[in-house]
């Protein structure tokens, strides 16, 4: 098949991991693939795995603008050049471009839901969820066809699924001292999150609870790797001062490659305030770290509380300082929670079982 994969940016994230790591996997499989979006760093990825990327005007969060219209009448030429045969959307401003083509017989049309969405009027007026929707986790499934209305049996549960080989590296002791120094980390317990900083992270929650924390932990440390909007992570740093833990609180930029902070973190903490299901839980997982993440979204459908880590109520800075402070007090319940969470990445959460399942999706459209 040849395929074009549609989204509106490729940065450090979920949906730029998600949608490069899929077009690397489908072209070994040996399937034609086209990724268009209007750039990002993770672009260098795509070009180091012979994958095309077709740069587009759709870096806005606008539905429906001026640049449908001209993205359109660019990606129509593509597709009939490249006999493109599905056009896969992993973003609502791609998934307006792609329902349109799809209504000029341009080619099938599937979209990826990879979060939550509000019921605005475009949104209703303007469906545009494809011939089948691929829904991230069983609560995003559940999101798609009882608040936006899509019909149940056009929606398909495929878990996000990540590259093994990339976390298969055994960091030794001495990896570990010179990473802590590079990532300006003092050889203590770590507590750390590697996501987009923005609010509906609920990084300000972690705060929180991590100086809650430091009243009965005084060595302890607080890795926050990741990138978000100037003012945003500007209030994150006046916050951490306000509560006195700046000194103990370490900012850094995102890395595409995680597993290298993941190697020095002890406790993985993901505080969201909604969540499609948490690619960043899963790498953690495979690297056999315990987690504590708020009970929201699709989360659930990673971490079973109590067995393979801890789930909390979001916004609450005090059970999220207890969870914590359970597992950092027992390092027998850490190695035997991260134990399981690899076994189950490895059974449930690999790149090449969302790879099958994706193209099953695939066939089916093609075929109906």
């Amino acid at each position: 098949m040849n395929i074009l994969l549609l989204t509106t940016r490729l940065n450090l994230g979920g949906i730029g991991i998600y949608v490069t790591s899929l077009a690397k996997v489908l072209k070994d499989r040996g399937e034609k693939v086209i990724v268009a979006s209007s750039g990002g760093s993770l672009v260098a990825r795509l070009e180091k795995d012979g994958i095309r990327h077709i740069e587009l005007g759709l870096n806005t969060s606008a539905d429906i603008g001026p640049h449908t219209l001209i993205n359109c009448f660019k990606l129509s030429r593509i597709i009939d050049n490249e006999n493109i045969d599905i056009v896969h959307a992993h973003t609502r401003v791609t998934q307006v471009i792609a329902s349109i083509l799809y209504s000029s017989k341009k080619a099938h049309f599937v979209s990826t839901c990879h979060g939550f969405f509000k019921r605005r009027l475009s949104r209703r007026l303007f469906k545009c969820w494809g011939e089948r929707v691929i829904a991230i986790s069983d609560a995003v499934r559940h999101h798609v066809v009882k608040d936006m209305r899509v019909p149940k049996e056009r929606v398909k549960l495929v878990y996000n699924g990540i590259d093994l080989k990339r976390f298969a590296k055994n960091y030794s002791d001495d990896d570990k001292v010179i990473i802590k120094k590079e990532y300006g980390l003092k050889e203590v317990k770590t507590i750390g999150i590697i996501s987009r900083l923005s609010d509906i992270k609920g990084i300000e929650y972690l705060l929180g609870a991590f100086a809650r924390l430091l009243l009965k932990f005084s060595d302890l440390q607080l890795l926050l790797v990741g990138d978000g909007k100037p003012r945003y992570v500007k209030n994150l740093k006046r916050l951490a001062k306000a509560l006195n833990i700046s000194d103990k609180v370490i900012f850094h930029k995102a890395v595409e490659d995680t597993s290298i902070p993941l190697s020095v973190i002890d406790v993985f903490c993901l505080p969201s305030i909604k969540e499609g299901l948490g690619l960043s839980i899963i790498e953690a997982m495979v690297m056999g770290i315990p987690v504590v993440a708020s009970d929201v979204g699709g989360i659930y459908t990673l971490i079973d509380h109590g067995k393979n880590g801890l789930l909390v109520q979001p916004k609450d800075e005090d059970a999220l300082a207890e969870a914590i402070s359970k597992i950092l007090l027992d390092d027998s319940m850490a190695k035997d929670m991260g134990r399981l969470s690899k076994s189950i990445v490895h059974s449930k959460f690999t790149l090449d079982l969302m790879c099958d399942k994706i193209l099953e999706v695939y066939k089916e459209v093609v075929t109906k």
